[in-house]
């Protein structure tokens, strides 16, 4: 199992928005912190998946 660094932000419509370190064009959004953890390790699967 890998690890990444994920930098999470809060945009000004009150999203929290996730990019993935050393993962190009990996990012997501979501209203709640869970649900953005969620989504990010789903878009991080699909992204290993995509580039294998």
């Amino acid at each position: 199992m890998a690890n990444f660094n994920i930098i999470i932000e809060k945009d000004e419509e009150g999203y929290y928005v996730s990019e993935v370190v050393g993962l190009p064009g990996c990012h997501t959004q979501a209203k709640s912190m869970d649900e953005l953890i969620e989504r990010t390790k789903e878009a991080i699967d699909l992204s290993l998946f995509i580039n294998q």
